[in-house]
């Protein structure tokens, strides 16, 4: 009896698991993962995950068919050998399988150089990000401290507000820096997120989409009441906005008065360094 073409059976599942799969995953799936839409960060990171599902999918179908097959056509019988041929390698398998994942690996590569440079660092990069976003960004600090977030308008006299608020549509660079431990600024549905380390200036961008609340975690284990620092913030209208921050000029000039002179960085004070 003649062996089956067990290659050629594996790859044709392959294909026809992969073209039902594939977009099922991109065009459905993918989309509706969060972050979601409501910022550039957030849509372009659902965007990135889509692509790169759309490259692991067939990848995945291949293995599960694989071994879906391994398990049913190469499973000892009873009437069958103990032990099956000792196989050592075949170069057909490792030249294909070599050939995709470099392809894979350098596409991977420039796609992601290409997204960085269209989009800025959305992650924070640090106080000098490789690439930035085209295009004037107002610059928004927040400031971690245990244990709550918060926010300074350098364009605005500096003023120190204990709510973040953004006018819809315009790009934001955060500057992202601590007064006392290690700290991480997480926006979830803006898709942002910046450690905060105290001395440091690390600038995350973002581009609001929706007037919408959304949620501000700390996402660094910082000590006994990490879990407890948590704000909200809000995206408004550009005129809602300059309501908001011409307000909390008023309500804070007597504080603003004494207040630390801006700076991108702080330096924690010595009885703040231990936490």
């Amino acid at each position: 009896m003649n062996e089956p073409n067990h290659f050629r059976r594996i790859v044709i599942a392959s294909v026809v698991l992969s073209a039902i799969a594939t977009p099922i995953v991109v065009a459905v799936i993918a989309p509706n993962l969060p972050p979601g839409d409501s910022s550039s960060a957030a849509s372009g990171q659902v965007y990135d995950n889509t692509v790169l599902f759309g490259i692991v999918t067939p990848i995945a179908a291949s293995i599960l068919v694989f071994f879906a097959y391994s398990l049913v056509a190469f499973r000892r019988r009873a009437d069958g050998p103990a032990e099956g041929l000792a196989v050592r390698g075949d170069e057909r398998v490792s030249v294909w399988w070599l050939a995709v994942t470099t392809v894979i690996v350098i596409f991977l590569a420039a796609f992601g150089t290409v997204e960085l440079a269209d989009a800025g660092a959305g992650g924070g990069q640090g106080p000098d990000p490789a690439f930035k976003p085209d295009g004037k960004a107002m610059p928004v600090q927040v400031i971690a401290q245990q244990w709550e977030f918060t926010y300074r308008y350098p364009t605005y006299g500096g003023i120190e507000t204990a709510h973040l608020e953004l006018p819809v549509g315009q790009q934001v660079a955060f500057h992202v820096t601590s007064l006392d431990v290690i700290h991480s600024f997480w926006a979830p549905k803006l898709g942002v997120k910046a450690d905060a380390n105290p001395g440091v200036d690390n600038i995350a961008y973002v581009k609001p989409d929706e007037e919408e609340p959304f949620e501000i975690h700390c996402n660094e284990l910082c000590g006994l009441w990490h879990g407890y620092m948590f704000d909200t913030g809000q995206v408004v209208s550009d005129a809602e906005f300059l309501r908001w921050i011409h307000n909390q000029q008023r309500v804070f000039a007597p504080a603003a008065k004494v207040l630390p002179k801006y700076s991108n960085h702080y330096f924690p004070e010595p009885d703040r360094r231990g936490g």
